[in-house]
């Protein structure tokens, strides 16, 4: 089986035909790794724009992708596409993270109208493998590609990343440094039906206790200083989309507000717990206060 790293670049573009943003994609890079893998083969491609002949001036700085060069590939992107159907074969397409694949997916199916890449047989999210790989656990956040090497000690320049093909071989290498076969195949999805519904599910906080999907048995506190259970001395509240509540300590004799975040996936409800001192919450708000009186 050969294991297929892609990476994009893509520009925010304004479609005067279907009067909405499409994120078109500028740039591919991937890398080819056989069963053992080593790199076997590289793809690397620009693509001239067809929506919008300007580049965001964000991701020109990012990129330092000129609209002169992309206009001069002569690169359209069902050209392109056709290319890389051929360097994908039947193998396992790879990306960190699936904004990637949703790019790839809103592409085609701009330009083919097509929802489904009939092409795809297997994909992987390596953001999600190298986080479980690394024993990476702040849910509240995911690891980036950068944080990602640098934990692994791998070495790469800050000025080499944003082009798709160094971030597509960096990529790689952070997977050839956490492989490993068994957790892999858990990983690996059959681009069916299923697997369609799942990547344009888009995820979203539950903001309302009666919803099946709040577990009332998760909705305690243990004090993060001595581990002891906390009890609640206030009825929940929802702010910023999280349900808070004031829990007091008593071994310790200290309050602090517990927050936490119902999150419905595809298929289940991610639980993110945190616990904030009452003192922090005060002195931002006292920070907030001051702030707004000298504007």
């Amino acid at each position: 089986m050969e294991y297929i790293v892609l990476d994009l670049e893509f520009n925010a573009a304004y479609s005067k035909t279907r009067h909405r943003f499409v994120n078109e994609i500028i740039e591919f890079g991937a890398v080819k790794l056989d069963e053992q893998l080593n790199i076997i083969d590289k793809f690397s491609e620009l693509v001239t724009p067809q929506i919008s002949k300007k580049l965001n001036t964000h991701v020109a700085a990012l990129t330092h992708i000129t609209i002169d060069e992309l206009n001069q590939s002569h690169n359209s992107f069902s050209h392109v596409m056709s290319k890389f159907r051929k360097f994908l074969g039947d193998g396992v397409l790879m990306s960190w993270s699936n904004s990637d694949i949703l790019v790839l997916a809103e592409n085609y199916r701009y330009f083919f109208g097509n929802d489904k890449m009939s092409f795809l047989k297997y994909y992987v999210n390596l953001q999600k493998y190298c986080q479980r790989a690394i024993g990476y656990t702040d849910r509240s956040h995911q690891m980036g590609l950068a944080a990602c090497a640098e934990q692994l000690g791998l070495g790469f320049e800050d000025n080499s990343l944003h082009r798709a093909y160094n971030d597509a071989e960096l990529t790689a290498e952070c997977f050839k440094a956490l492989y490993e076969k068994e957790l892999l195949k858990e990983f690996i999805f059959v681009c069916n039906d299923e697997f369609y519904a799942r990547m344009s599910f888009k995820n979203y906080n539950i903001c309302d206790l009666r919803d099946p999907g709040v577990d009332r048995r998760e909705m305690y506190f243990n004090c993060d200083k001595c581990g002891r259970r906390a009890f609640r001395r206030t009825k929940w509240r929802l702010k910023n989309k999280s349900f808070r509540a004031v829990f007091r300590c008593i071994r310790c004799r200290r309050d602090f507000e517990g927050r936490i975040v119902f999150k419905r996936c595809f298929d289940h409800v991610e639980i993110i717990k945190k616990a904030v001192d009452l003192e922090v919450i005060e002195k931002n708000k006292q920070y907030k206060t001051v702030k707004k009186e000298k504007v």
